[in-house]
């Protein structure tokens, strides 16, 4: 008998049940019906953008200098020396962009506030040209039916904060700002966040070096600035509460999430508990409102003064969590119980480099967080990957590969919701190909394309997609 591939036997079982008029048995078709990976009624289905990567007109309205204008503007740092002084130009285009959202059929956007725009010298005297700005976006929002949930601090640190997060009086000061925008912005916002990702901002900025301010402190100076950071958000969910008793507080953390290699009791259980453990200084504290034991010990604890951890534990409306990738965790026999397994070379990444494909994050990282702490809500604040997007002689986007990623980590989100975990909305990283922080223009996140030339922006395929995803409130 001649060999016959598993390609050529389905084709002639297809032909073959097709002209004895018989149906191919259910089961082969059950995978492919959207109800089987549907979300639950009201689920909040938008995109998420930061104001420095989209909004430019850095000079326009009154905004003050930002550490990532100077980090920016320093020779070396970003690639091809890109800055974000123009980025998509949302600073004048913000209507086209509200568009874009409306022909998706989002009901939700997830936008930051710039502090230079609202506090140039960031604290002192407000500027009403930078308010006035951002009720203009609201509104065009709400006009549109689309909800925005707003983040306070995306990384735009006011540059006149002398000491940055080195300092416990910047701390104070975006207590101030919290307060300031949600006593002015709560009749239109009922989402606000404090801040996005604080390792991003301390560990990446005062650690190692990568991204603003580009220092590399000792580990006790950069642990005091991990609780500038922490305390900010605390003391930020007391002001907007002091000012917007009616607002959901939130924060928007991309949390170490422990993935068991094997999903059995011991590995889930390691996996939990590296949740916790690698998120100590951070997710950690904030939802137990105090540091773990194995933080605090040796000499580089940070200084916590009386009243710091109780405003840091302020109690939350939602966690939102920013998952892109895993950490493996296998059970072992350590003091700490668990191991952070190594991708090997051969495991499969996005275009950018620290994107590894690994969509089981998402399920885990609400999994745990549930199990762990049982916040009221989650929502997933971020989730998207970059792509080496080319614009076909058609003027077409075919970005399969974004498609493939989304495709993998909303099913896994649909397994999370499925089971009861209490997930509310996602966020798709991002809108549009933006100022994309040290990689600047080199990499593109966005579900549009953006010709930085013209401003131009273009629906992918992945566009296309996130529609049909949110027509159908299931994954397709």
């Amino acid at each position: 008998m001649t060999n016959i591939t598993r390609r050529q036997f389905g084709k002639v079982a297809a032909t073959t049940s097709a002209l004895a008029g018989v149906s191919l048995p259910e089961f082969s078709l059950a995978q492919s019906k959207p109800e089987n990976r549907q979300f639950p009624p009201g689920f909040a289905w938008g995109c998420a953008t930061a104001a420095y990567q989209i909004e430019g007109g850095v000079h326009e309205g009154g905004r003050g200098t930002s550490n990532w204008d100077i980090f920016s503007h320093t020779p070396g740092k970003i690639a091809n020396d890109d800055t974000g002084d123009v980025a998509d130009d949302s600073y004048h285009l913000y209507k086209e962009d509200v568009r874009l959202l409306k022909d998706l059929g989002a009901g939700a956007y997830r936008m930051s506030i710039a502090w230079p725009r609202i506090f140039p010298n960031g604290k002192g005297q407000p500027n009403q040209a930078g308010l006035d700005y951002y009720k203009r976006v609201l509104d065009e929002l709400l006009a549109n039916n689309i909800a925005p949930y707003v983040t306070l601090f995306h990384w735009d640190l006011p540059a006149a904060l002398a000491g940055g997060w080195q300092s416990r009086a910047t701390a104070l000061a975006f207590a101030d700002y919290a307060g300031y925008v949600a006593r002015q912005l709560s009749d239109r916002v009922r989402y606000f966040m404090t801040t996005n990702e604080f390792s991003s901002f301390t560990d990446l900025g005062y650690k190692t070096g990568l991204l603003a301010p580009g220092l590399k402190l000792s580990p006790a100076e950069v642990n005091q600035a991990r609780h500038h950071g922490i305390l900010a958000h605390g003391l930020g969910v007391e002001a907007i509460r002091a000012n917007a008793p009616a607002a959901e507080v939130g924060v928007a953390e991309n949390a170490t999430v422990g993935v068991p290699v094997i999903e059995d009791h011991a590995n889930m259980d390691a996996a939990r508990r590296a949740t916790r453990e690698e998120n100590a200084p951070f997710l950690t504290a904030l939802l137990e409102g105090a540091y773990t034991e194995s933080y605090l010990q040796g000499p580089n604890a940070p200084h916590v003064e009386p009243g710091d951890m109780k405003a840091i534990g302020s109690p939350l409306d939602f966690v939102g969590l920013n998952v892109y990738t895993s950490a493996y965790v296998r059970a072992d026999g350590s003091e700490r119980g668990y191991a952070i397994e190594p991708y090997p070379a051969s495991f499969p990444r996005m275009a950018s480099p620290w994107i590894y494909l690994a969509p089981e994050c998402v399920y885990w990282a609400v999994r745990n967080v549930c199990e762990i702490w049982n916040p009221k809500a989650v929502y997933i604040t971020e989730n998207g990957c970059s792509a080496a997007d080319v614009v076909t002689a058609e003027g077409r986007i075919e970005d399969t590969d974004r498609v493939m990623y989304l495709r993998n980590h909303l099913t896994h989100l649909e397994r999370a919701t499925s089971e009861g975990f209490p997930v509310k909305g996602y966020f798709l990283w991002s809108l549009l190909d933006n100022f994309e922080w040290i990689d600047g223009y080199s990499k593109r996140f966005g579900i549009y394309h953006v010709d930085f030339k013209t401003q131009r922006r273009i629906p992918k395929l992945s566009a296309e997609w996130y529609r049909a995803v949110i027509a159908r409130n299931a994954v397709v």
